[in-house]
């Protein structure tokens, strides 16, 4: 499979990975994509940008020779309803692209019940187009069945992504939890993209681990949307 997406990646401007957007634009042109997202952090992860740097993004240019640059978020499921960081309806109105995930540094780990319910909440908020790393550990334990239901019910993409799977990371959870969203999304027939999460140029477009537990799943080419841009457009929306 042609990789000719990676839209879940980060700038310095996200306060802790380490390149500047025009040096992620440069490196992602070189790996021959044809749609790039950069998606910051939303205002609970600590030194992440200001609410003010989504208002201004409509000044960056959205192409670049043959690639699409798609400017968006990747804000923060912060209680047990799914309630984002950002509620005014004006900034969703400047992404391009919304990504919506749990992070350790801004949700509180709860029971089945309560992880299933954030996550449920943030699928049906129709703003957010793609739930990032569902499967990383943040929530310890969560319906997974449920969740690939309601993403299919509601049209939302569910991601699979590589830096979760480093083992680097140490999330012992992430690799058994993203297997269990493989096959019931095989079952389903529901969609997946694949996101490198890059905080560093190195990073754009690694899918190493994320690849690996494809195969294991017997996982079908044809729910990967990484190869199929105007598939992955009409999907968001």
């Amino acid at each position: 499979m042609q990789n000719l997406i990676d839209i879940h990646t980060h700038t310095l401007v996200s306060g802790h990975a380490f390149n500047t957007l025009q040096e992620m634009i440069d490196a992602a042109q070189g790996h021959g994509l044809k749609l790039y997202g950069v998606t910051e952090h939303g205002p609970a992860i600590p030194g992440t940008c200001d609410p003010l740097y989504f208002r201004n993004m409509y000044i960056v240019p959205r192409q670049y020779g043959d690639m699409r640059l798609m400017m968006g978020a990747e804000l923060n499921i912060i209680d047990y309803e799914g309630t984002l960081d950002i509620t005014k309806e004006f900034y969703f109105r400047c992404f391009d692209v919304t990504i919506a995930g749990l992070h350790q540094l801004c949700y509180k780990d709860g029971n089945r019940q309560q992880n299933t319910s954030a996550l449920i909440g943030a699928i049906d908020n129709p703003h957010v187009n793609i739930i990032s790393h569902p499967c990383d550990g943040t929530a310890s334990d969560f319906d997974i069945e449920a969740v690939v239901l309601e993403a299919k019910k509601t049209g939302t993409l569910l991601e699979l992504n590589n830096s979760s799977l480093n083992p680097y990371r140490g999330k012992q959870l992430a690799r058994p939890y993203f297997l269990s969203m493989l096959r019931l999304c095989r079952k389903y027939g529901h969609p997946i993209i694949i996101s490198s999460d890059a905080h560093h140029t190195s990073q754009l477009c690694d899918h190493q681990y994320a690849n690996k537990l494809v195969e294991e799943a017997n996982f079908p080419e044809e729910l990967i949307l990484n190869d199929k841009v105007d598939e992955f457009l009409n999907f968001i929306k």
